[in-house]
């Protein structure tokens, strides 16, 4: 008997199976509002157990990329409100993921009188696409005072907040590929002599008075979180005490006890591998819900579960590109093949336009 088409729980949450649509960018929200567009494509894909929304925006700070969406004015609670409906209609359960962009973003791609703030003033490699003048360098960020982390953690409880308000089932804290929660746990990014910096209890001290702070708002059952060691995405080099520095974060999580941990592996799409010694650590460490993506297939996401090396599979370009990835897995249909040109283009073309299997 399948156990990855089995039905299964998220703390309280009744799950229709054990398949997580994971977070993916797709850039179509004008005006940083969620739209009818989106609500569409979510909807489509809601015979996932739980979906885990695109990164949105805490704060009109964390907003790098062009066209994502936001959830800290009214407009975009409402433009959310829509998207949660749908997929509850269709007994999917829905996590909106909590990104916070930091050094990652560009002021062509900020409103006006946003910052762009980071753990120190270091700029991260290479450039980012702006819809104004195309590709720009990354420009150096802002070094986040003590006012500015407060305020940054208050930024994210009412994000959280304005989530339930939503009707999401919860958040997720993306803490990993680069982004600003990330970046004061990697030593390259943050550079600070205060509490905030040096040794891991400090470097992790953001994330880890950010998930309380959330977790007290909302309920430790509404809070998870997504890690990424080992990946090296917008400029993140690997360096000696990576894994000591994840087993210790993966042990103060646990006494958090947020809901889950989704540990992502970047190795499908060229980076390192998350060495499975990092993986068994977390299992070991982490005593609630352990998501793992990365390159699954069915058969493999089936023998990972059955193994009991996670409780829950989260998947990402199979699902942008099939909408009925659940059916096509169960009967062994073939897939759809991602259209890449599209992934972060405006409009329906590869984003809600994807081919479902015919009804019988």
């Amino acid at each position: 008997m399948s156990i990855l088409f089995s039905k299964t729980g998220l703390g309280p949450l009744p799950l229709q199976n054990h398949l997580v649509m994971a977070p993916m960018t797709r850039s179509r929200a004008t005006d940083n509002i969620p739209n009818a567009l989106m609500v569409t494509y979510y909807a489509q894909r809601a015979t996932a157990g739980l979906i885990i929304t695109e990164g949105t925006s805490p704060s009109p700070n964390g907003l790098g990329y062009p066209r994502i969406p936001g959830i800290f004015s009214p407009a975009q609670i409402a433009g959310w409100k829509q998207i949660t409906d749908a997929v509850h209609a269709e007994d999917a359960k829905i996590f909106v993921q909590l990104m916070h962009c930091g050094r990652i973003a560009h002021p062509l791609n900020l409103p006006a009188g946003a910052q762009i703030l980071a753990p120190s003033a270091v700029a991260a490699s290479g450039e980012m696409y702006t819809d104004a003048e195309g590709m720009k360098p990354h420009p150096v960020p802002q070094a986040m005072t003590i006012a500015d982390i407060r305020a940054t953690i208050v930024a994210f409880v009412q994000a959280a907040e304005n989530s339930v308000a939503a009707g999401f089932d919860g958040v997720e804290l993306h803490s990993a590929n680069g982004y600003l929660l990330e970046q004061f746990i990697r030593p390259n990014t943050n550079l600070r002599m205060d509490d905030y910096g040096g040794t891991i209890e400090n470097r992790a001290r953001f994330i880890l008075e950010t998930a309380a702070a959330v977790i007290a708002a909302i309920g430790k059952d509404r809070v998870g979180i997504r890690l990424s060691p080992f990946g090296v995405f917008n400029d993140m080099p690997l360096y000696d005490a990576m894994e000591a520095d994840y087993t210790y974060l993966a042990q103060q999580l646990n006494s958090l006890d947020l809901v889950y941990i989704h540990l992502v592996d970047h190795a499908p799409m060229g980076a390192p591998p998350v060495p499975d010694a990092i993986k068994a650590t977390f299992r070991k460490e982490f005593k609630r819900i352990l998501i793992l993506s990365g390159g699954y297939i069915a058969a493999s996401a089936e023998r990972d579960l059955a193994d009991g090396k996670c409780d829950l599979v989260a998947v990402g370009r199979p699902f942008l590109a099939n909408p009925d990835l659940v059916a096509r897995w169960r009967t062994g249909a073939v897939e759809n093949t991602p259209d890449m040109s599209t992934f972060y283009t405006s409009g329906p073309q590869g984003y809600t336009d994807y081919p479902v299997l015919k009804s019988v």
